[in-house]
């Protein structure tokens, strides 16, 4: 009877395995597709997983990253031995010794299961690592293709998919080393949190690279790979030190630490340095936002996937002077919200029309424009009166305030309040160019990138004010007129056919008609209106429209950004691509009438300092696959479109508005960049103040031997704005961000020894230029019985009242 059941066990077990062969062979060929497909065996030799793209600065910092699911890859070498002893300890303890299947695991499965229901004992698994890696490479439980007729019998299927993972744990076996295998499962694994691979989870959790892991951070990750919502230690901390004790406890049990040991790590507190990655992080969010069209685009045309292959994106921005310039951008923008604060109490609402008048139903119309008022219309359908029941309800919120650490607040409004809230808030658009480069080295958006989306750099288009000018003083020169020449400010008439009007303009000054002679100097410095109106009466409105779209880039630009892919956020706006429309040749466009963005006036300003060679703005070096091969090198296009006189004649023109009297500029010698405060040296800096009528923009453009810099600020909406020049002037709301960025870059040894920025003369030209630029014996005192107007910028704060204010929308 012995001998019969000993007979018996043997035929069951012959049976069995010859099941198990014929299951696996029909596994392997999916007969009759009861079982789904098995991974491509060329797949099985080169599995893909989803690498998030990186975006580096120019001096190596890391500036973001675009991903579906976070995850940058580590290598072996990259892996503390911490991590890997836990790892295994918890996991896999004869990871070293087996092919894939851990047989001696396998098979005390009943046993465990019998503890776990009957006894209560703790849930045990037995797949190896290198099953689990299996399984998350190829989704054998849950792609369509790899799923056949059985996947839904319940019992059944969990057979299927089991043998299916053994068979592609052996073939990852014979495929790989165990050092490759199990970098691969710490590159692939969920930590939670938006953490993909152990990379992510190490800066995550602790803010340390993962061959930086202490045993204890070590054990909390191995043990979140368990349940990593139910055991995340930012939600559930009390659980996590739980599993992770677990998991020190296994590294006792198999001689990794001594009992000594044990007891002191599991009594130690555990520390998080937490901290997801998201696009709203992080420096240069704007320019990240604003740059990954560009990269859709080429990923376009390479048929890359900029979200899942892993590409190296090298910029640059250099992360110092980005840094200088959110910091500038901050400071700037903190003073002129208070301001404008201040200005607008008890006034009443700040939407108003040329005449001053509160503009009817502005709300209504700009509530209608929310993401908030679309979900209602679906949700509601086409009853207002409900949904503006809706609208006005109070909840609690969070919301952007410039009077808190982290630039919010909790608070309670209603949808309406919180729009109402949002438009009073002053916005501002900064690009910073090396000109001879034309490599961008700071670009600011916004004022928070998390609350305030919109890019006031490339896609804000808003009226350039008086720094529309130089291209006019520009072209003069080419003609027949000289820094000295001088320019009578007396009223200029345009017929309505000139004004392409149906009534006549004559352009005002800010302030009233001198009858006084001015150098063309002069009258630029002051940014007198009737020199302009007169130089584009002599040179005409079209010629110059075409002079500006050529010779400095607006055409090239615009057809370019054009072409452009838009995103979803451009198409939920109602966006339908970047400003294509011409410079029109109209009159009013020496005033500034036109439409403009920093991206084009930087670009275009940095021709003035180049000798007259125009660069196109480069903001990507190159780019790498994963592996580092260079997918593509980007060289900025470079055109000379001024010759050099030209060019230093502008140079010399722009410095007259920090030199001459009444320069709108003149505010600038107050910071050590512009002048030495000690030993009362001057530094050259050229640049242009803007403003529009009713104060709507504000705008300063300068530029050093190094840099090119424009500021653009105002508000969303352009019925928002100062009420007075004396507020809303360029030289008050623009030039001091400027000069904070600047002050700050110059102070920078490290800039100097690395970038060679520092602050000098600009140089002299390379050949005489046979130009009188001594026009002192011109003065305007010289010329009729006004006499010039004294200067009080240092004196009292206000800015003499010269920008371009009247006839611009």
């Amino acid at each position: 009877m012995y001998l019969k059941a000993i007979r018996t066990l043997w035929i069951l077990f012959i049976i069995g395995v010859i099941s198990m062969i014929l299951l696996g062979f029909s596994l392997k060929n999916n007969w009759f597709n009861l079982y789904g497909e098995l991974p491509d065996p060329s797949i099985l030799e080169n599995p893909k997983s989803e690498l998030a793209s990186e975006l580096y600065s120019a001096d190596g910092v890391l500036l973001g990253k675009y991903f579906r699911k976070n995850r940058t890859r580590s290598e072996y070498e990259d892996l503390s031995p911490n991590l890997l002893n836990a790892l295994l300890a918890s996991e896999d303890i004869r990871f070293r010794d087996h092919s894939g299947i851990d047989f001696k695991a396998t098979l005390a499965v009943p046993y465990y299961l019998f503890k776990h229901v009957v006894l209560k004992g703790p849930k045990r698994g037995s797949s190896t690592i290198t099953q689990q890696l299996a399984k998350n490479l190829f989704k054998i439980r849950r792609e369509e293709n790899l799923r056949g007729r059985l996947a839904d019998v319940k019992g059944l299927n969990l057979v299927i998919n089991k043998f299916k993972e053994w068979i592609v744990a052996v073939e990852l076996e014979t495929s790989y080393t165990k050092k490759e295998i199990i970098t691969m499962y710490l590159n692939t694994v969920d930590f939670g949190s938006n953490a993909f691979g152990i990379h992510v989870a190490s800066r995550t959790f602790f803010g340390v690279d993962p061959d930086q892991l202490s045993i204890p951070e070590a054990a909390v990750l191995v043990g979140i790979l368990q349940a990593p919502s139910y055991y995340s230690p930012r939600y559930h901390p009390d659980r996590a030190v739980y599993v992770r004790n677990k998991v020190i406890s296994q590294m006792e049990k198999y001689n990794y630490i001594t009992k000594e040991e044990e007891q002191k790590l599991m009594a130690e507190e555990m520390v998080l340095n937490y901290n997801v990655e998201n696009h709203n992080k992080g420096i240069a969010p704007y320019f990240r936002a604003e740059v990954v069209k560009d990269l859709l685009k080429f990923c376009k045309e390479k048929d890359l996937d900029l979200y899942a292959d892993g590409l190296k994106i090298y910029t640059t921005i250099d992360s110092r002077v980005q840094k200088y310039a959110e910091k500038a951008v901050e400071k700037h923008m903190r003073e002129q919200q208070a301001l404008f604060a201040e200005h607008w109490k008890g006034q009443g609402e700040p939407w108003r029309d040329r005449e001053g008048k509160v503009i009817p139903n502005f709300m209504g119309r700009a509530i209608k424009r929310t993401k908030v008022y679309r979900t209602l219309r679906k949700q509601i359908g086409n009853d207002s009166l409900a949904i503006d029941k809706q609208l006005k309800v109070k909840k609690k919120m969070k919301v952007f305030s410039w009077n808190s650490p982290n630039y919010e607040i909790d608070t309670v409004m209603s949808s309406y309040d919180s729009l109402k809230y949002y438009k009073m808030f002053l916005q501002i658009g900064m690009m910073s160019m090396e000109p001879k480069t034309g490599e961008i080295k700071a670009w600011v958006g916004g004022i928070n990138y998390k609350y305030f989306k919109y890019d006031h750099v490339r896609l804000g288009y808003r009226q350039p004010g008086s720094t529309f000018k130089p291209f006019l003083y520009s072209r003069a020169l080419e003609d027949r007129f000289q820094p000295c020449s001088p320019i009578v400010d007396i009223p200029i008439t345009f017929t309505a056919e000139e004004a392409k009007s149906d009534k006549p303009w004559t352009p005002k000054n800010a302030d009233r008609y001198s009858g006084q002679t001015f150098t063309m100097r002069q009258a630029m410095s002051r940014s007198i209106n009737t020199a302009a109106a007169y130089l584009v009466k002599e040179l005409t409105a079209n010629e110059l429209a075409n002079y500006s779209a050529d010779k400095f880039g607006f055409k090239f630009i615009r057809d370019k950004m054009f072409e452009y892919m838009l995103t979803d956020e451009d198409k939920k706006r109602g966006r339908t691509g970047y400003n294509k429309k011409p410079i029109q040749g109209v009159p009013s466009l020496c005033l500034g009438t036109e439409d403009v963005s920093v991206y084009e006036m930087v670009t275009a300003y940095s021709t003035f300092i180049n000798k007259g060679v125009w660069t196109e703005p480069l903001f990507i070096t190159r780019i790498e696959d994963k592996n580092g091969r260079v997918l593509k090198e980007f060289i900025p296009k470079k055109k000379e479109v001024l010759n050099e006189k030209t060019a230093w004649l502008m140079t010399y023109m722009l410095r007259g508005t920090s030199e001459e009297a009444g320069g709108t500029a003149l505010r600038l010698t107050r910071y050590n960049f512009r002048r030495d405060q000690k030993t009362r040296e001057d530094f050259h800096v050229a640049g242009k103040t803007g403003t529009t009528a009713n104060f709507s923009d504000a705008w300063f453009m300068g530029f050093t031997n190094d840099l090119v810099t424009g500021v653009w600020c105002g508000g969303e909406d352009r019925s928002i704005h100062f009420r007075t020049i004396k507020y809303g002037q360029g030289a008050r709301q623009a030039l001091p961000a400027f000069a904070y960025f600047m002050e700050d870059v110059y102070a920078d040894k490290k800039l100097t020894n690395e970038l060679g920025y520092k602050r000098s003369l600009f140089p002299e030209p390379s050949k005489p230029i046979n130009v009188e630029l001594d026009c002192s014996k011109y003065d305007v005192e010289n010329f009729g019985e006004f006499g010039a107007e004294p200067d009080s910028t240092l004196e009292d704060e206000y800015i003499q009242p010269t920008e371009a204010t009247d006839g611009i929308l």
